[in-house]
């Protein structure tokens, strides 16, 4: 019986849409980001966490972290939002991603707060 299970079960996995889960957790980088004169001046502290739901194989970790290298590295952001949102659209440029969680986090506005930031969700129509 197990050998018939398997010779049936195997064909079927084969065809299955393979879903993989590629993140990136706790990259820390300076970024121009923030919406007062005094983060204008100098680039501060972010953290940024990354999920991709990808359709078959391909997409890496190393993918992710040049995508937010690439944003983060564009130029001044007024607002974490905007980079969350820029990233997320980036990520969703290649046809295998499917969903992109995207966090990003200042790590030193309150001295008494590890972080602030957002997260967001996005996904293809």
């Amino acid at each position: 019986m197990n050998k018939l299970f398997a010779t049936v079960t195997a064909p079927r996995l084969a065809t299955a849409t393979a879903l993989n889960r590629v993140f990136v957790r706790d990259l820390v980088m300076d970024a121009s980001i923030g919406v007062y004169d005094h983060e204008k001046v100098a680039p501060q502290r972010i953290r940024l966490n990354l999920d991709l739901e990808v359709v078959g194989s391909g997409v890496t970790g190393e993918d992710g972290v040049k995508a937010i290298r690439a944003v983060a590295g564009d130029g001044h952001i007024m607002l974490v939002e905007t980079l969350a949102e820029r990233i997320a659209a980036r990520c969703l440029q290649d046809a295998r991603v499917r969903r992109v969680i995207v966090r990003v986090e200042k790590l030193d506005v309150f001295p008494d707060a590890a972080s602030v930031g957002v997260e967001i969700e996005r996904s293809r129509g």
